[in-house]
């Protein structure tokens, strides 16, 4: 395994940028528009907060490729599922 020195994770920034995703969050589910931008934006910015406690507090910005590849294998996994549940509830495909 490499050793690598790096600056150390801007932490505070990064909890900032969380709180403000959240407070982004509440306010889109306050605001009065349809729902299917609601869900949309809902899950982008979800996403976004993933992405950065997933770089930032899981380190996987300072690893190798090899453990991207890890992390990333239950996204198409959690994909199908919802899918398959979309198609009990009668909203899927």
């Amino acid at each position: 395994m490499q050793n690598v020195d790096h600056a150390p994770p801007p932490y505070m920034m990064i909890w900032g940028v969380l709180a403000v995703l959240m407070f982004a969050k509440v306010g889109v589910s306050l605001i009065g528009m349809p729902q299917w931008l609601s869900i949309a934006l809902l899950i982008m910015i979800s996403l976004l907060s993933a992405l950065l406690v997933a770089l930032y507090y899981m380190h996987l910005k300072f690893e190798p490729k090899k453990l991207w590849i890890l992390a990333a294998v239950p996204i198409p996994l959690v994909i199908i599922f919802l899918l398959f549940v979309m198609q009990d509830f009668g909203g899927g495909p």
